[in-house]
């Protein structure tokens, strides 16, 4: 048989959440009793789809398919990397922010002319019969059902967050598993920040004390504005709930009959789960 040649990109494989250790045991002992049931999926040999299943079938030497995926640039590769891992509903709020950023700023770099435009953002004499195409926000919000605001906005955060990661792949991922709380303002803000502040919180975060610094930080509010500071400690936690929140509107979605008792009791169950350990986190 002839050897399967997998190409590692490393900013695709970048892109997917990692797997925690006893989810990754879970697969291994599967993989390795029934096999690698689902094929990798490549683009032009690079591996886009299926790196857990990849390294435990080289580790253990376990045979492997594969299917080749046609599409016309890293952008649209990455939307669908993107929408793959959305399908799956195994993502925390702030991936599934995140996700929704890159979507959108990868969206953005996908033009068809020099303008930016396609055929069908102007509507005129050739194609007036056409109706006029959403923008980008306007579709991905309602794609993800979020409104347009939370779109823009978690692109900027996103666009923070590759920034730190660009320092720090640490700082990143403790960001993206929500290991580190860093509000989804801040993050915005960090967005036009300059080369030297992205590098100092991506140095707080990888060594454990911008959490620390954060919790810090209501005591050097004014000790005559009490509304404020209250205020000021419940936005993380305002935004924590609105990201489960669209997550479990991502979740209903998929479920296509009112019937199906199972799927949606699983689903309300998990935003259940999220939301105790939000508490359980106060």
């Amino acid at each position: 048989m002839e050897e399967i040649i997998v190409i590692i990109d490393d900013e695709f494989k970048g892109l997917l959440p990692a797997l925690d250790k006893e989810t990754f045991a879970s697969l291994e002992a599967n993989i390795i009793d029934n096999g690698c049931r689902d094929p990798l999926v490549l683009w032009g040999g690079i591996l886009i789809d299926g790196y857990n299943r990849y390294e435990i079938c080289e580790k253990n030497g376990i045979a492997f398919k594969t299917v080749e995926k046609e599409f016309d640039s890293r952008e649209e590769v990455m939307i669908w990397m993107i929408s793959n891992q959305v399908s799956r509903r195994n993502m925390n709020p702030r991936q599934l922010s995140y996700f929704r950023g890159l979507h959108y700023r990868m969206e953005k770099i996908i033009v068809t002319n020099a303008s930016g435009k396609n055929q069908w953002n102007l509507v005129d004499g050739h194609n007036a019969h056409q109706p006029k195409m959403l923008g980008t926000a306007a579709k991905l919000s309602e794609q993800y059902k979020v409104n347009e605001k939370t779109i823009r906005f978690d692109a900027k955060a996103s666009e923070a967050t590759d920034a730190i990661g660009n320092v720090s792949p640490i700082a990143k991922s403790k960001i993206l598993s929500e290991e580190v709380k860093i509000d989804k303002k801040v993050l915005e803000a960090l967005a036009s920040a300059t080369e030297d502040e992205i590098a100092e919180v991506a140095a707080q975060i990888e060594d454990g004390t911008y959490k620390k610094k954060t919790q810090e930080a209501p005591a050097t509010t004014e000790p005559n504005k009490p509304v404020d500071s209250a205020i000021a400690r419940l936005q993380p936690l305002s935004a924590a709930i609105s990201g489960i929140s669209d997550t479990l509107g991502v979740d209903l979605r998929s479920i296509t009959s009112e019937s199906d008792r199972t799927k949606l009791k699983a689903a309300l169950r998990a935003h259940i789960d999220m939301l105790e350990r939000l508490y359980e986190s106060i």
